[in-house]
C-alpha cells in the first residue's frame, strides 16, 4: 500500500509556521533548526504542487491554498496529539554537539558525569567535528572550536564563549627534565611542535627570556594527541596546552621542567549560531561548561605557582 499523505514532520512544520507566522518561532516550538523547518515546508509544497506560505515581508502568512489546507489537516493533527497516552513520557530533545577532538577526548569526557549529576535533564549527542563546516550544519546545535589565532575573529552571526586552553606550557619526560637547568637548555633538545602552531615555541621562549626568534624545530604533528604521545615516548620536549595533559601530569608520565605559562591568545570556545534560539538544555550546558572551565583554570594555574 502506498501512502499519499505527506509525512508528519512536514505537516507539523507547515502548521507551526502558518500559525506562528515565523520560521524561527516554528523551529523553537518544534525543537529543530530553522533550516529543517524551511526544508520540510518546501518538500510539502513540492509534493502538493501548491504554494502554501507567502514569504514576503516581516511575517510569514498562509496563502489562500495554505489556509484551506491548514483547515483540513488541523483536526487530524489535533486528533493524533490527543491520542498520546496521558502517562507517556515527553520526548527528551538531545543537545547535539561537535567538539574539537583534542578537548573532547582529553578534558570534556571525564567531566560528563559531573554534568549529568548537576543537569540530569541534559542529554548529549556528539557529532563529528569538522575543521571547516562554517557553523551551517543542521545536525549540530553547538560547537566547541579552537580559535585559530589571537587576532582572528569569529564569523558574523556566531556567538562564542571562551572556555579554556590559552595556557601554554613546556612539557617533557621526568628523565629529560632532569637535564634542563635553565630555559635556554631546551634549545639543545628536540623541539616537537604542533604543525599548525609553529609559533608556540618562540612565544614560550620569549616569555622565559630566551632570545631565539627562530628556534630549530624538530618533528611536527598535526594533532595535539599525537604530539603529546610523542612527548610521552620521549621523542623530545613540546609546548602544549595545559588543559590537554592533566592525565599525563597526574600519572607522573610528564612534568613541567619550568614553572609558569604563556598565553597563546587562542583557546577553545563554545559556539552557537545567533539566529538559532538556544534551548534550555543548551543554556544549562553553557552555564556548566563556563563554570567548570573557570574552576579548572583557577586550580591549574594556582598549582603552577
Amino acid at each position: 500500500m502506498r501512502f499519499r499523505s505527506p509525512s508528519l514532520a512536514e505537516l507539523h512544520a507547515f502548521a507551526a509556521v502558518a500559525e506562528l507566522g515565523s520560521f524561527s518561532a516554528a523551529a523553537q516550538a518544534l525543537s529543530v533548526t530553522q533550516g529543517a523547518v524551511s526544508r520540510a515546508v518546501q518538500r510539502l509544497e513540492a509534493e502538493l504542487g501548491l504554494a502554501l506560505l507567502a514569504r514576503g515581508g516581516a511575517r510569514v502568512a498562509a496563502t489562500p491554498d495554505g489556509a484551506r489546507y491548514l483547515a483540513r489537516i488541523r483536526p487530524a493533527l489535533d486528533m493524533l496529539e490527543s491520542a498520546v497516552p496521558l502517562n507517556a513520557a515527553p520526548a527528551v530533545q538531545a543537545l547535539r554537539m561537535a567538539p574539537v577532538p583534542s578537548l573532547y577526548a582529553r578534558w570534556l569526557v571525564s567531566r560528563l558525569p559531573a554534568l549529568q549529576a548537576q543537569h540530569p535533564q541534559v542529554r548529549l549527542e556528539f557529532r563529528r567535528w569538522r575543521h571547516d563546516d562554517g557553523f551551517v550544519r543542521d545536525d549540530v546545535d553547538c560547537w566547541i572550536n579552537p580559535k585559530p589565532s589571537s587576532h582572528s575573529r569569529w564569523p558574523e552571526g556566531v556567538i562564542a564563549q571562551y572556555l579554556l586552553g590559552r595556557e601554554l606550557v613546556a612539557v617533557c619526560r621526568p628523565s629529560r627534565a632532569a637535564r634542563l637547568k635553565q630555559p635556554q637548555d631546551v634549545l639543545q633538545q628536540p623541539l616537537l611542535h604542533h604543525s599548525a602552531h609553529p609559533g608556540d615555541w618562540p612565544l614560550w621562549l620569549k616569555a622565559q627570556g630566551v632570545q631565539a626568534a627562530a628556534p630549530p624545530l624538530a618533528t611536527g604533528f598535526d594533532q595535539a594527541a599525537a604530539l603529546i604521545e610523542a612527548v610521552v615516548a620521549d621523542m623530545g620536549i613540546a609546548v602544549v596546552q595545559l588543559c590537554l595533559i592533566e592525565r599525563e601530569l597526574a600519572a607522573g608520565q610528564l612534568v613541567l621542567p619550568f614553572s609558569g605559562w604563556v598565553s597563546s591568545g587562542r583557546g577553545f570556545y563554545l559556539c552557537r549560531r545567533a539566529d538559532r534560539e538556544a534551548s534550555s538544555e543548551q543554556h544549562a550546558f553553557a552555564q556548566w561548561a563556563v563554570a567548570e572551565s573557570r574552576r579548572w583554570r583557577r586550580q591549574a594555574l594556582a598549582a603552577l605557582g
